[in-house]
């Protein structure tokens, strides 16, 4: 039984970048065998298991056959008898098809090492084509490694995939998952010219392929600035200006509500946010109210920075939030509390607000 390192660790090694995390082939290696050595098991249909001491994953090297469309549609074999180049065949780039023995001598069958120094995404073999997240992958590979290119060959392997039907087969939960870590890498907009260019992203993401140029511009724009991925989707939704096609895409793809909201609220209000030294006290006193800002002065502050990232207008956000934080200090008596309904105390919550906005804006003009 013999153990290699395998995948990103040793591309990320080669490249000169920190490794995040080992993974690593077991070859001539059994379930009972390495159950035996102590490691855990955490793989049902295909065996991984936990090395008792580092908790690194620790996988039998395995070949595998297309038996149905889609991301399950698999059968594996980890019988002893599998090498280490049959494993490394069925992995998706050859950049991630290197592995390293004990000695810490490479194992490259596939021209992974070549591939690293031509900056080059590029597919191992045919079988790249039966698992249709593979073309995710290669978009978040290429966000993330800015430099590299996709091969052609690879590129129209990905069309003939897509016109097979068999990004249709996609899980919605993989795509969004795939989707928010291309978001997430250094150029997010190369993943979204990844599968423009393999014809997968007006049948994944329909509103992006029509907004194209918005939303890789926005990104382009924004994305040293708008550093947390909730971010950077919201600012690329946002601008498509499209809010119809945008809830349906989220609703798709089940995306994490708050991002749907506060792209309705960019969309609706960063008009206003422009304006905002022409507004009176009652309008402002609105805008925090439609905001639901006082209830949620987490989100209203969130909003706040995403329209100074769209608008590169500065100085309306604070003074925004200077009358917010006036707005919001409101004190009760508790004899009027007692002695009026929910109704009158929202009415004299509105009142203080208002006046406190009043003082304000004056101390500001004057």
């Amino acid at each position: 039984m013999k153990t290699y390192l395998v995948g990103g660790a040793v591309r990320d090694e080669l490249l000169g970048l920190p490794i995040q995390e080992r993974d690593w082939v077991v070859v001539g290696g059994t379930q009972e065998t390495m159950l035996a050595a102590g490691y855990q098991q955490v793989g049902k249909d295909f065996p991984v298991f936990l090395h008792p001491k580092t908790k690194e994953e620790y996988a039998l090297a395995r070949t595998e056959r297309k038996t149905a469309k889609g991301y399950h549609g698999f059968v594996f074999d980890t019988d002893v008898s599998v090498t280490l180049e049959e494993d490394l065949m069925r992995r998706d780039l050859t950049i991630n098809s290197i592995a390293k023995n004990e000695l810490g001598e490479l194992i490259d069958p596939y021209r992974g090492t070549a591939d690293l120094q031509e900056k080059v995404l590029r597919h191992v073999s045919p079988a790249f084509s039966e698992d249709p997240v593979r073309i995710l992958r290669v978009a978040r590979f290429a966000a993330r490694f800015s430099d590299f290119s996709v091969a052609h060959e690879t590129n129209e392997l990905m069309k003939r995939m897509v016109q097979e039907g068999e990004v249709d087969a996609l899980v919605a939960e993989r795509v969004w998952k795939e989707f928010e870590k291309g978001m997430s890498e250094i150029a997010p907009w190369r993943f979204i010219e990844v599968l423009d260019d393999c014809r997968a992203l007006e049948i994944l993401f329909p509103v992006f392929k029509n907004k194209k140029n918005e939303i890789t511009s926005c990104l382009k724009k924004t994305s040293s600035i708008a550093h947390d991925v909730f971010e950077r989707i919201t600012l690329m939704m946002q601008s498509t200006r499209l809010s119809i096609e945008i809830e349906n895409l989220c609703k798709r793809y089940r995306a994490p509500k708050p991002i749907f909201q506060m792209v309705t609220l960019l969309i609706q209000y960063q008009p206003v946010y422009k304006n905002i030294m022409q507004l009176s006290p009652g309008d402002l006193l609105d805008l925090f109210t439609s905001l639901d800002a006082f209830r949620r002065e987490g989100r209203f502050k969130q909003w706040l920075r995403l329209c100074e990232i769209t608008t590169n207008i500065l100085g309306n956000s604070s003074h925004l939030l200077s009358a917010f934080n006036c707005a919001n200090k409101i004190e009760l008596p508790k004899d009027f509390l007692k002695q009026n309904d929910g109704k009158a105390v929202g009415h004299y919550i509105h009142q203080q607000r208002l006046e406190k906005l009043t003082t304000s804006i004056n101390l500001l003009v004057s």
